[in-house]
């Protein structure tokens, strides 16, 4: 099973604001560093559809922010998304439409593109999650080495990064049970599942499901 880690094996971005950016890099972590810079962009264009809710945060249609959530800017919140109690966003975060902005949730210098659900209890920083991906209630993506030194994506080949931070990467539909936690530069495949309270690590192929570090199964319905 090929663990796939270039940009267009695991997004089929067709944000409006975000497409061009994500065909703009071979590798989805090479994006982290740029993502204040795109925002600083688009908020000096504009969108179309989306208005100010304050200096340097834009918002869009029919988007729904529940009382006692703390935004910071720069952020462009897509339409029809959901910022449930609690949530804390330190900035940089840039979401498609129709996602979940989890209670009690932090978020920071992180993509996530359309439908993605991050309910409850999550930590997304510097981290990119695709189209109906979803994490389970207490996921933490950890992006911060207990080295400090920079994060090595280790799949079929190991790739340096030059970067300190980079948290879960999770291609489209891939979806992670409550309570696991991504280690730094974990690259989980389109529609790959993770059963809960799981170490993950590494690099793991598309169309499986995983039973825990090491261990993972294609589905049934693939072989």
């Amino acid at each position: 099973m090929n663990k796939l880690v270039k940009t267009k094996d695991l997004f089929d971005c067709k944000v409006p604001y975000l497409k061009d950016f994500f065909d703009s890099y071979e590798y989805p972590w090479e994006m982290l560093p740029n993502i204040k810079n795109l925002i600083a962009s688009l908020l000096e264009s504009g969108i179309e559809g989306f208005t100010e809710l304050k200096e340097g945060v834009l918002v869009g249609e029919n988007v729904t922010i529940y009382p006692n959530t703390t935004i910071e800017a720069p952020a462009i919140i897509g339409h029809n998304t959901v910022i449930r109690p609690g949530a804390y966003i330190r900035g940089n975060l840039i979401t498609g439409s129709n996602c979940v902005i989890g209670n009690s949730s932090e978020y920071k210098n992180a993509i996530l593109l359309d439908n993605v659900q991050t309910p409850h209890y999550n930590y997304i920083g510097d981290s990119i999650l695709g189209n109906k991906a979803h994490t389970g209630a207490g996921t933490i993506c950890s992006n911060l080495k207990t080295d400090g030194k920079n994060v090595v994506i280790r799949g079929d080949e190991d790739y340096e990064t030059g970067l300190r931070k980079i948290g879960g990467i999770l291609a489209d539909g891939a979806d992670v049970g409550c309570g696991c936690v991504i280690n730094p530069g974990t690259v989980i495949g389109k529609k790959t599942s993770a059963y809960p309270l799981t170490m993950l690590r590494g690099v793991y192929p598309e169309n499986c499901i995983i039973k825990s570090t090491k261990e993972y199964v294609l589905r049934k319905e693939n072989i």
